[in-house]
């Protein structure tokens, strides 16, 4: 099944963004619908895609859990062939964003934007999911909240992660680049500054 693109911004941008969305909810949700717009604003070609499991969620309406990592990634893998450029940046909001991850360097990608990155499940700091992170070659920005239960900056200080890797905190932010007290606005800004200076690079 071809994959089915939610595009923002101007088709033939000098930069292309592919993001794929969290284990929880879709490609228009309120978080990535807001990245995607500023983006756009930018002058950034934006493209969204969902996981087969997340399309069967949204045409039946009934919950239902990530697909197996080997989907995520074929998904993926398609995504990038079918997003009509070569070469383009690719990312996502935790799960997507991971996923991307472990593709990137494989599929050639420009650069690699997490926005959230599940560096292990809340409350189990000892599960890391960096061992292919300790290797990776693609320019990689992830966008982190300090007070992430997925990783937050005394976890992070502590891992061998590839020199191709940057980090963007915010402070206070959770695992949802929100900070208590401020307007979700106001931080996810932030946020967009930081994917479009690097896009800028």
């Amino acid at each position: 099944m071809a994959i089915d693109f939610l595009g923002n911004g101007p088709s033939h941008a000098p930069e292309t963004l592919v993001l794929a969305h969290g284990a929880g909810a879709p490609m228009d949700s309120e978080f990535l619908g807001f990245v995607s717009e500023a983006l756009a604003a930018r002058g950034v070609h934006v493209l969204r895609f969902e996981f087969p499991y997340m399309r069967a969620r949204r045409e039946s309406g009934k919950p239902r859990p990530p697909d197996r990592e080997a989907v995520l990634l074929e998904t993926w893998r398609q995504a990038i062939r079918e997003c009509g450029v070569e070469g383009p940046f690719i990312g996502g909001k935790s799960l997507g964003g991971r996923m991307a991850s472990m593709v990137a360097d494989e599929m050639g990608a420009a650069g690699l934007i997490c926005l959230g990155y599940p560096f292990h499940p809340p409350g189990k700091p000892e599960r890391t999911r960096t061992a292919h992170l300790e290797g990776l070659r693609t320019p990689t920005l992830i966008v982190q909240g300090t007070r992430d239960p997925f990783g937050n900056r005394e976890d992070v200080a502590g891992y061998a992660l590839s020199t191709a890797i940057q980090v963007r905190w915010i402070e206070g932010g959770n695992h949802d680049l929100q900070v208590p007290g401020r307007a979700k606005a106001e931080t996810w800004s932030e946020t967009v500054e930081a994917v479009g200076a690097f896009g800028r690079g």
